[in-house]
C-alpha cells in the first residue's frame, strides 16, 4: 500500500501506539489501514451420488478443476456467498447443509470456509468463470487436475464422510 484510500496522502509502515505489529498509517489524516486475510467461501455440491466440479476459465490455474468457490463479498453471510458462487460459476441453485471445513492459510492470506450443499437441480451450466461444469461420480474426481490443495483436502474429507448423516467440520487438516 502506498497511498491512503481516504485522503490519498502517502502511508508509512509504523507500529501504532498500543498495537503489537506494524500497520500502514496515513501520513496526513493518520487513519490506520488494516490489511486482513481474504475470506474464500465455497461448497461441495452433491446431487445423489454425484458431485459438481467446475473447470476454471480464469487465473490462477485456468483449465484445472475446482468446487464452486470464491471471495466473500461485503454485506453477505458466508452461506450467501457460497450460494452466489455456485450460481456464478455453475448456474447452480444449492441448499447449504452444513459446514465441512475451515482452512486458515497464512502464507496466502486466506481463510477458506467450505460447506456441504445439495444441488436443487441437475440443470447446471458453465458461468463466466468456468470453461465447463460436470456432475461426476466420486470415483471420477480428477485428483491430479485439481486447481488448489484445499480442493483436494475438502474433497477427500467429503469422500470420507459420504453417506453419513452428520458431517463434522474439520479445521486445517493439512500443513499450509
Amino acid at each position: 500500500m502506498r497511498f491512503c484510500s481516504h485522503c490519498s496522502a502517502p502511508v508509512q509502515l509504523v507500529r501504532p501506539q498500543g498495537d503489537d505489529r506494524e500497520r500502514f498509517v496515513c501520513t496526513s489524516c493518520e487513519i490506520v489501514h488494516y490489511v486482513n486475510p481474504k475470506i474464500v467461501v465455497g461448497s461441495v455440491c452433491t446431487l445423489g451420488d454425484r458431485l459438481l466440479l467446475c473447470r476454471r476459465a480464469i487465473e490462477p490455474r485456468v483449465g484445472f478443476w475446482t468446487i464452486p468457490a470464491g471471495w466473500l463479498e461485503n454485506g453477505e453471510t458466508a452461506e450467501e456467498g457460497a450460494m452466489r458462487e455456485a450460481r456464478e460459476e455453475a448456474c447452480a441453485d444449492i441448499a447449504i447443509e452444513g459446514l465441512i471445513a475451515v482452512y486458515s492459510i497464512p502464507r496466502i492470506e486466506q481463510v477458506q470456509i467450505l460447506f456441504r450443499a445439495r444441488l436443487l437441480s441437475a440443470d447446471v451450466a458453465a458461468g463466466p468463470e468456468s470453461q465447463e461444469v460436470r456432475l461426476v461420480e466420486w470415483d471420477e474426481i480428477p485428483w491430479g487436475q485439481l486447481a488448489f490443495p484445499t480442493v483436494g483436502w475438502v474433497l477427500r474429507r467429503a469422500l470420507e464422510l459420504r453417506g453419513q448423516q452428520h458431517w463434522p467440520a474439520t479445521f486445517n487438516p493439512e500443513p499450509a
